[in-house]
């Protein structure tokens, strides 16, 4: 009896000493990492079934093909749409997301992306989104104006970089007229030559 305890004990030991060296390889590695700027990996828009909206994929190594990054939207969506929390962690990744009406918001960053910061890029896509809509932030309306959301985000993100987290430095660098039930964009900066 007492040699099985020793054995029991003795495995108990070595499993968490392993566990303990995964910790200390893992820390190691993030410590050892160059600095680098804030980047995201993907943002993408879906609607109340998951459908795609808009995506942008800047990491041509995360999924790669249009069938990957659907497969990872669809598994990102079946996490996310019925749960109350604000950020997830799937397949390595991190994810913040938000939600609309009928519309889900996701920025996703590498596992040692600042959350915070992510949650920054993603409420200045929002509230970006939510001025150019009127405060209505619904698919329909978003389908409508989809030219001013790839500006919204291109101005937030170029290539993985977060280039802005303010809204009203979005809008005015998007620099945007309301005209009637439309926004249309205002080409102040472009000369046309005849």
């Amino acid at each position: 009896m007492v040699s099985y305890w020793r054995s029991a004990a003795r495995e108990y030991a070595r499993k968490l000493i392993e566990v303990r060296i995964k910790y200390l390889r893992h820390s190691l590695c993030s410590l050892l990492q160059e600095p680098s700027l804030y980047t995201v990996k993907a943002v993408f828009i879906l609607d109340n079934d998951g459908n795609r909206l808009l995506s942008k994929y800047y990491d041509p190594e995360f999924y790669p093909s249009m069938k990957e990054q659907k497969n990872f939207e669809k598994n990102v969506f079946n996490k996310t749409h019925k749960a109350d929390n604000e950020i997830a962690f799937l397949e390595g990744m991190t994810i913040v997301y938000k939600t609309s009406i009928d519309l889900f918001f996701y920025v996703v960053g590498s596992a040692q992306e600042n959350e915070l910061m992510l949650m920054s890029v993603l409420n200045c896509l929002f509230e970006s989104l939510s001025q150019i809509l009127k405060k209505n932030v619904e698919r329909r309306c978003l389908l409508d104006n989809m030219e001013g959301v790839f500006l919204v985000v291109d101005e937030i993100i170029d290539g993985g970089v977060i280039l802005e987290s303010d809204p009203q430095q979005v809008l005015q660098k998007v620099n945007y007229r309301v005209r009637g039930e439309s926004v249309i964009p205002n080409y102040q900066s472009c000369h046309f030559i005849y």
